[in-house]
């Protein structure tokens, strides 16, 4: 029986060996192919897109707010 337990704490060790060295060479890996993206490819300055922006009109945004706060309530009181 003690046999069998020191066996299956070796493999269990060996398994967990070689996935925290694949994790590591993963993790290794990434980090080169980000300096080398970053050194021959630089990302280009982002240009200043405005988004226009359209004027509140309250009245339509009183009637949303109405609308909503109804729904609300029902939901709330059959639920």
């Amino acid at each position: 029986m003690a046999e069998l337990m020191s066996s299956g704490l070796e493999l269990t060790f060996a398994g967990m060996g070689i996935v925290f060295l694949f994790l590591t060479m993963l993790v290794y890996a990434i980090n080169m192919m980000s300096g080398l993206i970053q050194r021959y490819l630089p990302e280009e300055p982002a240009t200043s897109i405005s988004i226009p922006v359209a004027p509140k009109n309250t009245a339509t945004d009183k009637s949303y707010i109405a609308a909503i706060t109804a729904a609300v309530h029902q939901y709330r009181s059959t639920h």
